[in-house]
């Protein structure tokens, strides 16, 4: 029975729970080795799996919808924006969108992608799927199917032994809204974020269930221990410092290199093994 549960992120639609698996455990089990000098049992670790509640019928695995800037309504773009003007911080190579004076016209999101594809988070990516995943944002907060489900497939993973869980980027949000819905017979008390955007006001922070207080988010009460880790470069975090949001969280900060979104570098990290094996402890 998984002691650790893995909660993914976004644009993982034509994945599967094992294969996700794959490709967290390696990383891990590295992380927990680099941290504690001990092993990481593969049995110890599950994930939880919403994926395929994005993934549109009839569109074979490897493939993306033919999405246009079109397809981006006003939320979408207030986030593309904010991501944008991250990007432009952090990348030496993005152009800064005060440039652009015209409001978000279709022309206006061209514009976006075109410079958000220059980022070292999208490059390589293809507009179409730049746009599937701005918008798989949008979906879980506006579609109450699809966030029941994603709630629900972090409850399926999780057990009685259960005591940490590990949420990286949309799913440190699912993650978040499963813990504060806990299930009374769960042991839950360690919750580890990476890249999390739980922080975003607006898009997300304030339309988390239950709802901020205050101007403060409601921790989870099941929580004892809470780390929120964040790479300088990952512009999902936006907020990388979530203790300014929510009470009893430890930030770090941390060096994920290019990729500064990908969860690999995160998991491999001495300082996320640390939280894992104290989570364990």
């Amino acid at each position: 029975m998984a002691k650790v549960v893995g909660v993914h992120g976004i644009a993982q639609e034509y994945k599967g729970p094992n294969s996700l698996k794959a490709e967290w455990l390696p990383h891990l089990k590295d992380g927990v080795k680099s941290g504690g000098k001990v092993a990481f049992p593969d049995d110890d670790f599950e994930m939880a799996y919403y994926g395929d509640m994005f993934r549109p019928p009839g569109v074979m695995a490897g493939g993306f919808p033919p999405l246009k800037p079109k397809d981006l309504n006003d939320e979408d773009a207030e986030l593309l924006e904010l991501l944008w003007r991250k990007a432009a911080r952090v990348d030496p190579k993005v152009p800064d969108p005060d440039a652009e004076v015209m409001g978000r016209t279709p022309q206006w999101v061209k514009r976006a992608l075109n410079a958000l594809s220059q980022s070292t988070f999208f490059a390589g990516l293809a507009e179409k799927v730049m746009i599937g995943t701005v918008k798989q944002v949008r979906l879980y907060f506006s579609d109450i199917k699809v966030r029941a489900d994603a709630i629900n497939a972090v409850g399926e993973a999780v057990t009685a032994d259960t005591r940490v869980v590990i949420g990286h980027s949309l799913g440190s949000v699912v993650a978040f809204e499963a813990l504060a819905a806990a299930k009374p017979d769960w042991q839950v008390h360690t919750l580890i974020t990476l890249g999390s955007p739980l922080g975003i006001r607006n898009l997300v922070f304030d339309r988390l269930s239950p709802p901020p207080v205050r101007g403060r988010g409601m921790r989870p009460p099941i929580l004892r221990n809470w780390v929120n880790v964040a790479a300088p470069g990952d512009i999902v975090a936006l907020v990388p410092k979530l203790a300014d949001c929510f009470d009893g969280v430890t930030d770090a900060r941390i060096d994920t290199g290019t990729q500064a979104h990908d969860i690999k570098p995160y998991l491999t990290e001495a300082l996320v093994g640390q939280a894992v094996l104290a989570g364990l402890a």
